[in-house]
């Protein structure tokens, strides 16, 4: 029972929220009530979530050395002995033939992008990493990659403004990461530990990350905002007419969508917070279930989403 109970903390199962994007497209796109295509792209987020945890594996044999030196990596199954090498090879080999072969089977688009994702994160978790700037590209593109998954596996498509918005969240989340990790091992008052933890962080200064997450923060809100102004919503829906009376505007009775902008702001305050005051970005899944007021705040903006996009008639 231990055994499993380690095998499964290295599949790091906190981190496949992270695949929930390959939801965006059957939802801005009105079909995620589509029972159909619903459960095809639910298949496709096991598959993600077999595939990453895969890369989490290999990712820990290849540092392994490296991680027993980090404060709180350290403790990972396979750095702390919880599970062993030859193990973690087998369960790691296992989800990658697994995830491979349901990919296939949805659709050769799909499976060509899994085979890419895989390949990407594989070269990420050899070299990449160790190469500033690319080493953002990469944790980014693994996000993008998630939304092009949904749409692969829909046959639906997501608007430029929504691509870009995912674009600039996914660069935000990677900076965050490197910034907190950077943050962490200098406030340990050991900077040989940078060089043996992740080279890459060398190349880095604080400023440098500062900038950079203030760039992506503003794109993310203004890619989001013009997304929700041009954004056609569809899926079935009930008419407010009573509430919004035909005298008014158009403007004002055929953009709904803008009423989640709020949300996205608060949230991308509270994230930056998470990351400047607590230090917390390495793990961008352990700020929202750590933080109740960002947590709230996702549940409420995706309750929005739905209501504006599914409900909420012009």
């Amino acid at each position: 029972m231990g055994t499993l109970f380690h095998a499964f903390r290295l599949l790091r199962p906190k981190q496949w929220i992270k695949n929930g994007a390959i939801f965006a497209a059957i939802t801005f796109n009105g079909k995620l009530f589509d029972l159909e295509i619903f459960s095809k792209v639910s298949l496709g987020f096991v598959v993600f979530c077999a595939l990453s945890s895969a890369i989490y594996i290999i990712n820990d044999v290849f540092d392994i050395k490296r991680d027993r030196l980090h404060p709180y990596k350290k403790y990972r199954p396979l750095v702390h002995g919880d599970i062993s090498l030859h193990q973690a090879w087998v369960l790691a080999i296992s989800l990658i033939l697994f995830s491979l072969w349901v990919g296939f089977l949805i659709n050769l688009t799909f499976f060509l992008l899994m085979i890419i994702y895989f390949v990407l994160q594989l070269s990420y978790s050899a070299k990449l990493k160790h190469i500033a700037i690319i080493d953002i590209l990469i944790l980014a593109a693994g996000y993008i990659l998630r939304v092009y998954g949904g749409e692969f596996a829909s046959g639906l498509h997501i608007s430029v403004w929504l691509l870009l918005t995912t674009i600039s969240i996914s660069l935000l989340l990677a900076v965050g990461k490197r910034r907190s990790e950077l943050t962490l091992l200098l406030s340990q008052n050991v900077s040989a530990r940078v060089d043996s933890t992740r080279k890459s962080l060398l190349r880095y200064s604080e400023r440098l990350l500062d900038v950079y997450a203030s760039i992506f923060a503003t794109s993310t809100f203004i890619s989001y905002a013009l997304f929700t102004f041009l954004e056609n919503e569809t899926g079935f829906k009930i008419s407010i007419g009573l509430f919004m009376p035909e005298f008014l505007p158009s403007f004002f009775q055929r953009k709904w969508l803008m009423v989640t902008i709020a949300p996205v702001v608060y949230g991308l305050m509270k994230y930056l917070e998470n990351v400047y005051e607590k230090g917390e970005g390495e793990n961008p899944e352990r700020i929202l279930f750590s933080d109740t007021a960002l947590l709230l705040t996702v549940i409420v903006w995706i309750l929005l989403v739905i209501g504006m996009i599914y409900f909420v008639g012009p």
